[in-house]
């Protein structure tokens, strides 16, 4: 038997005063499944992902969640940490937030901060942590709360070359462990293509469904798998879905 969406967009339209942003926009994520979504500015991605997040609702069509409270979370392009809290403190908000005894959140926050490769730096201000590290911290604010869907919209569009693959490998590294469900926002086909097993590409804004890719490779991805027929037939794919979505209207 089919196994039901985690999250589901049916026949969404969103509007704003300047026009319509999305849509009509169809999606569903099945739990466990790593998507990314890629597409030109202002194809109403991040609006996307809002609609899942629950952050927003739609114009017309229907938003469908199984994840409940505290079972989704979402990590921006910018860290949006406390500039005045530690390390720590930052990854414990959530917890602290729904109520958890201020030791258990330490120690779930402390353990998040491990995963994420960045023990050590609990007593960390923001101030003091790199670009990748800041990064890391709010990854870690994500998955203390062990998500069921988790949404990354463009988390490593500021980052260096270098350190944006790091993370790429650690977000695969992440999704072994507990397996959420992930929609990545992203404008790197190549990224695209590295982090997800389904690509989505959308047209110019109000964005539509313009051609989706399959990456049959395993998580996390081999070593070189960036050298690889595979892999190169997904980017050149995906290239071409995104430059027919550029020529339409």
């Amino acid at each position: 038997m089919p196994t039901a969406p985690i999250a589901e967009l049916i026949a969404v339209e969103v509007d704003y005063p300047r026009g319509r942003a999305l849509g009509p926009f169809d999606f569903a994520l099945a739990p466990g499944e790593i998507v990314a979504l890629v597409g030109p500015s202002g194809c109403g991605k991040s609006t996307a992902l809002r609609l899942l997040a629950g952050l927003e609702e739609p114009t017309r069509g229907m938003v469908r969640r199984a994840s409940g409270r505290g079972e989704t979370s979402v990590v921006f392009q910018a860290p949006t940490l406390m500039p005045w809290a530690s390390a720590l403190d930052n990854v414990a908000l959530p917890l602290a937030l729904a109520g958890t005894p201020r030791q258990a959140a330490r120690d779930q926050a402390a353990e998040a901060l491990r995963r994420v490769k960045l023990e050590g730096a609990e007593t960390a201000k923001p101030a003091q942590l790199s670009g990748g590290m800041a990064m890391r911290v709010s990854l870690a604010r994500a998955l203390v709360t062990n998500p069921r869907l988790l949404l990354l919209d463009e988390p490593f569009a500021a980052l260096d070359e270098i350190t944006r693959r790091g993370l790429a490998e650690d977000v695969h590294h992440l999704w072994v462990q507990t397996r959420p469900a992930i929609v990545f926002v992203t404008h790197n086909v190549e990224e695209a293509a590295y982090m997800a097993q389904r690509v989505l590409v959308m047209t110019r804004g109000p964005g539509r469904d313009a051609g989706q890719t399959a990456i049959d490779a395993p998580l996390p991805r081999p070593a070189g798998f960036r050298t690889t027929e595979a892999f190169r037939h997904a980017a050149e794919t995906i290239s071409r879905d995104l430059d027919h979505a550029m020529a339409q209207a």
